[in-house]
């Protein structure tokens, strides 16, 4: 089945160096003084600075196996990258995706085209390299954490926000962003952010937010077909708040952007069904159905880490509830869908940060300081364990 360190797709492989005292002097630093800087930076400079923690958190990670940990996944010959050499351009690989969706690497009959149009581009200008499309994977992952913690301030507050940014800067979750859904889960998190802002803003502003956060929908829907599962959060939001108006006009970008491309010889709902015909002939033929259904969730478990279990369990904060149910409902479809029968610690990797949000408001608004900086011990020392232990494909 291909799965060789289940419930995580990669190989038990136990194996430290030299490479790993980035990460090591990082996790010493973030259960050290992260909690201390979350809670008295101001907010902007909070923002950038979980940026940078977060960006210096997933390159040590990814260095714990040398060079090579930061270009392994888009140097494989699944990826995207292997794409380009046979194609010649835009319109052609548009009009002819859906026929030759089979005949392509792994990832890219997995996914719509966004991600290939990206790398002709960067291959436009002479960047379309693994290096290139690494250093894109981590900043997009880490971008991702400014959005999540902007959403957890709008929902819970300032007190919830600050208290969970040390568990979403320093999150296990970063271990899977040397991948292609690191850039999905960036574009979709700022998505949800816009769109959930435009809740709580008023006039013009709101429409503004609205409509930009629709045209990252658009984006991150031509990105991942999956991710669309991600619009709950902002839904659910938007309900509550009884602002139904600013989902609809996120609506528009995305409806627009299905018809130019329907325009351009791709239509969404036909790569859509030509990607579960792909997906039943491969690997997924021989996944039993019963064990990935418990298997994936599982996997998702060990990827967010000890907190986020504990912080689901004693999470009583009715705001961050819906946000967190939002979630794990999305996970749950897609789940019985069948359409993600392991590696979901990589394909998942869009859900996950909203459900780190619980292990700060629920562990760290009214905890002491040293509770909260063992609990922040716990998530990195097991991000290390399974970055130690499991040597995955990206």
């Amino acid at each position: 089945m291909r799965v060789n360190a289940p419930p995580l797709t990669g190989n038990v492989d136990p194996r430290a160096s030299a490479w790993s005292l980035p990460a090591l002097a990082v996790a010493v630093g973030a259960v050290g003084g992260a909690d201390e800087v979350a809670r008295s930076l101001p907010w902007r400079r909070l923002l950038w600075a979980a940026f940078a923690g977060a960006l210096l958190w997933t390159v040590a990670l990814a260095l714990w196996d040398g060079a090579s940990g930061l270009t392994r996944s888009p140097g494989s010959g699944a990826d995207y990258l292997a794409a380009l050499p046979s194609l010649d351009g835009l319109g052609g690989f548009l009009r002819t995706l859906v026929l030759e969706t089979r005949s392509l690497p792994t990832h890219v009959q997995a996914h719509p085209p966004g991600m290939v149009v990206l790398l002709l581009a960067m291959r436009e200008v002479g960047i379309a390299s693994t290096g290139w499309i690494a250093a894109l994977e981590h900043l997009a992952g880490a971008a991702s954490v400014p959005a999540v913690l902007l959403v957890a301030r709008e929902v819970g507050g300032e007190r919830v926000a600050r208290a969970a940014a040390p568990f979403i800067v320093f999150s296990p979750i970063a271990i899977a962003w040397s991948s292609g859904d690191a850039v999905f889960l960036g574009v979709g998190a700022w998505a949800v952010a816009l769109l959930v802002l435009a809740t709580g803003a008023g006039g013009r502003r709101a429409d503004g937010m609205a409509l930009a956060g629709g045209v990252l929908w658009a984006l991150a829907a031509f990105l991942s077909y999956g991710i669309v599962l991600l619009g709950l959060v902002p839904l659910v939001v938007a309900w509550r708040r009884e602002r139904l108006r600013v989902v609809a006009l996120g609506t528009v970008p995305v409806i627009a952007a299905v018809g130019l491309a329907a325009a351009g010889g791709f239509w969404w709902f036909e790569g859509l069904a030509a990607t579960r015909e792909a997906y039943a002939h491969s690997v997924a033929r021989v996944r039993p159905y019963p064990f990935f259904l418990v298997a994936n969730l599982a996997a998702v478990a060990v990827v967010v880490g000890p907190a986020v279990w504990v912080g689901l369990a004693r999470l009583r904060d009715r705001r961050i509830w819906w946000l967190a149910g939002a979630v794990l409902t999305a996970i749950a479809i897609a789940d019985v869908s069948g359409l993600s029968k392991a590696e979901v610690e990589r394909i998942w990797l869009p859900f996950l940060p909203w459900l780190v949000i619980a292990a700060g408001a629920a562990l760290g608004a009214e905890a002491s300081s040293r509770s909260r900086r063992v609990w922040l011990g716990a998530q990195v020392a097991w991000a290390l364990l399974v970055q130690a232990v499991v040597l995955s494909p990206w």
